[in-house]
This record gives structure tokens, sequence and C-alpha cells, in this order.
């Protein structure tokens, strides 16, 4: 029986492991907190758990890498690039949900030497975008067009039914992470022209853009948009922008959350303080009714929805910061960890969706591409099927010999994305694609 380690216990991992059991493979669950990796593997045949800090456990990360077949880190980004080198020593196949980064690019060479590949950006977003996005390029490119106008946002939000807070948003990935994503510059490529918005100005940069059959999104830039040319082999493109979607008021909010300096992550001492005492200290205001101050600071009325949210997330409570919080982004994520949970039964869902405009000698077609996929109620949320299943399906087929490459890549070609998008439909994951003469 071929065995697999899987790096990491969070919240995307149980499909993960209960996919690669289910298929006939052991899985070894390796986690800092080795309760949640034994809660995980319940119900699982051929799972063990085992405790495990990649920080300090270097001895064990070797053990655990020789004695199996393949190595999945679900662990935060900044430990896979310590794990791959661990994986490329011992020739053992690697793969993460994670962007390539540029350390990452850089084991190419190592990896192909040692026989192994190692796949990244293998989950949804990257992962199913590439992949989805890929097969109508190809398609496009084989029929003799070209891409003249290509643009994709996806979002991790709350179905419908659990759209119930003022934020129009809950947490179903890190949000640490959700707030560090507030603070990154963006590049793309819009009607030939580049775009550059730093991380300051990221949300006075949204849209407001329609989702067929779902409504109304804002659509703000994500990162750098311009590398995915070449990345995905369309120079011929006029327009490249990738985004993420929010429900309407996030952007307004998060601006505001923004310029008042709570995603500050400077280290400092908060200790002792409130956080109505840390929004006076902003503002630079004694005024006793923060609310009033902090309407001031954003120019705004303080009847002003954004007021409201930034009140019920609890910013003006005369409530003491939690011990040891040492960054004020950090202030700010114990309140979104506190507020923005899903209740028992409560989905979340995922919206992708993609615009292609491709021109042919003789015509030209606008194609649009579409997922909607819904969590299970009290089972796995959509975020964690459709993160961990991708990667799992791939290390299926890296495990059985269908995946041959070596070296460092994404799924970006045929034999990777053509099997995986197949499967994902028999797990009704599934794009709508559309195209409409223009």
């Amino acid at each position: 029986m071929k065995k697999v380690l899987c790096l990491g216990a969070g919240l995307v991992a149980h499909p993960y492991i209960q996919y690669l059991s289910d298929n006939g493979f052991h899985v070894i669950v390796a986690s800092r907190t080795i309760s949640k990796a034994e809660r995980l593997i319940e119900g699982c045949k051929n799972a063990q758990a085992v405790a495990f800090n990649i920080a300090k456990d270097d001895e064990l990360l070797e053990e655990l890498t020789k004695k199996v077949d393949l190595v999945c880190s679900l662990l935060p980004y900044t430990f896979h690039v310590k794990a791959a080198r661990v994986a490329i020593k011992h020739k053992t196949h690697f793969c993460t949900t994670s962007y390539i980064s540029d350390e990452m690019k850089a084991l190419e060479e190592d990896a192909k030497k040692a026989g192994i590949l190692v796949l990244n950006e293998c989950g949804v977003d990257p992962g199913i975008d590439h992949m989805s996005a890929m097969k109508i390029i190809d398609d496009v490119h084989t029929n003799d067009g070209k891409i003249v106008s290509f643009t994709s946002f996806t979002g991790g939000l709350p179905a419908p039914d659990a759209n119930n807070n003022p934020y129009g948003y809950k947490l179903s990935w890190s949000p640490r992470g959700v707030l560090l994503a507030g603070r990154n510059d963006a590049h793309f490529l819009r009607d030939g022209k580049e775009v550059k918005i730093p991380g300051s100005e990221l949300f006075d940069n949204c849209e407001l853009m329609e989702v067929p059959g779902m409504g109304t999104f804002e659509g703000y830039p994500n990162r750098d948009s311009l590398s995915y040319i070449d990345i995905y082999s369309i120079p011929e493109t006029k327009t490249m922008l990738r985004g993420t979607f929010r429900n309407v008021g996030w952007c307004g909010t998060l601006d505001k959350i923004a310029d008042l300096g709570l995603l500050d992550i400077k280290e400092r001492s908060l200790e002792g303080m409130t956080y109505a005492a840390l929004m006076r200290e902003l503002t630079s205001t004694s005024d006793s009714d923060v609310k009033i101050a902090v309407a001031k600071a954003c120019n705004i009325d303080p009847d002003d929805q954004i007021i409201n949210r930034l009140e019920w997330l609890g910013l003006f409570d005369e409530k003491q910061i939690p011990s040891a919080t040492n960054t004020i982004l950090d202030a700010v994520c114990n309140l979104f960890e506190e507020k923005l949970q899903y209740a028992p039964g409560e989905r979340d869902m995922i919206v992708m969706h993609h615009e292609f405009i491709a021109e042919y000698p003789d015509k030209k077609e606008k194609i649009t591409s579409t997922l909607i996929d819904y969590g299970i109620p009290n089972g796995d949320s959509s975020m964690s099927r459709t993160v961990a299943l991708p990667v799992a399906i791939a290390s299926k087929m890296i495990l059985d010999g269908k995946i041959t490459l070596t070296g460092v890549h994404r799924p970006i070609i045929p034999e990777i994305y053509a099997p995986i998008l197949d499967e994902l439909e028999t797990l009704n994951i599934k794009m709508d694609e559309k195209t409409f003469d223009l």
C-alpha cells in the first residue's frame, strides 16, 4: 500500500485525507495539535495521526518523508519550501495548493535530478481557476483563435442562506490571510494598458460585477495578474485581470479599516489596551464617543453602514485586546475569528467566473466559465472540497504513475488538468461554460 504524508490538519485537510483513504492509500496526518489530526482521521481507513511541529521537528520530518511515496503540505505557505527540500532529498513527490514562490521555483533542477514532481497551485484559486481557464485557452488556440481579453474572479463566501452578518463574509480559511491579502499591491493589464495599484488603494479599486444566476458582487484585483500572460501562453491578450469576489459593502469597509491603520503588522505592545482605546489612539482623539471620532477620521456620517459594521465587529468596545496580541492586524484578526464564524449547519460557497473574448479569422466570441459550489451542511465546506480535492486527485494520479513529469509545475497542461477536471465533475464540482457570438 502506497503511503502519503499530509502535513497540516487545518480547515481544508479533511477531504484530502478522506479521498486518499477511500482510494486505498495509507495517510499519515502530521499536525502540531495531534487532537486535530485524530479528529480528521475518524472514520478513515488506513490513516494515522502524528504529533509534528514543522518549525522544530527536523529529524521527524526526515523520518516521515523517508517512509512515504508522496508529501502534501497543507501548512502555511512559509513552510512549503522547507518541506519540499526534504522531499527532494529523499526522492519523494511533493504537492501543495499554494502559489509557486521564487524559492520554490529555484528547486526546479534539484527536483528534476531527483526524478520527482513538485506540484503547486493545485487547489481552487490557485488551481481550478488555472485548469478551467487553460482548457478554454487551449481549445481556442487549437481552433486558430486568439484570446484578446481574459478576466477571472473567485470568492469564498457564505451561501445566500448563511449570509446573515453586516460584512457578507464568514471565515472558511485563515482570518489572518484574509486581512493580509488586503495589503497586497495589484498589477494587471486592461485594454492594452498596464495598471498598478498600491495595497493602500486596493479597496478603492473594486467594481460591481454580475455573475449569471447569482447576482451582483464586488470584485477587486488580486496581486500580479501580468505574470499569467506568460503562464497561460496568451501573449496576444490586451486584458489580463485576476481578482477576488466579495459581497457588496466589503470593499468600502475594508478600505476604511486600512485607512485607519488597522492592517498594520508592525510589532508593538497592546497589553491591557481596549479596542476603544486603540481606536482613540489611531484617530488621535481623547473623545469618549469613539464612534463619532472614527466617523470624522473616515470622513463619513456616523450613521453610515461602514461605521455600523465597525461597531458590530467590536472596534468601539471597552473590551481588552487579548493578551500577547502584538500587532494591530492581529487585534482585528481576533475580532474576525470571534464574529465571522459559520454556525452549525450553515453552508459556504465558492463563486468563480471567467470571461474570455476570443477572436477567430471569421468570428468573435465571448466565452464564460462559471463555478458555483456549496458546502455540505454539517459536513465539508465548499472551500475545503474545492481546495483539497484537486490536489488529492493529483496525488492519486502521481502515485498511480499517470503523471510522470519531473520538476516544479502548476496544473496548466492537459496531462494534469484534463483528468482532474473530469474527476471533479464526478464529485459535482463543475464549470458551466457558455459561448456568445459578438
